[in-house]
């Protein structure tokens, strides 16, 4: 399988909870077939006290299939064809 999406990519969430929602590959799993995309897929996280982190509930992304995200560019140029 092609591996088209890239660290640093921008990228649209095409189907899912957060259709619609754009964001930075922050890192890709390609043997999951997974993106982690920032500030999408967030998820709450009750971490415990420890020395080096104080804890309490942390928000994270968690990963999302690749088939489920698109290029940002190929999103538009999709949409631009559709519209004209």
């Amino acid at each position: 399988m092609a591996q088209r999406i890239r660290k640093g990519d921008e990228v649209v969430v095409i189907a899912g909870e957060n259709r619609g929602s754009r964001g930075k590959v922050l890192q890709v799993l390609p043997r999951e077939e997974r993106v982690l995309v920032e500030g999408v897929n967030l998820r709450k996280r009750h971490e415990r006290q420890t020395q080096e982190s104080e804890g309490g509930i942390i928000e994270r992304e968690r990963p999302l299939h690749l088939s489920n995200v698109m290029l940002q560019e190929r999103w538009e140029a999709r949409s631009a064809k559709k519209s004209s």
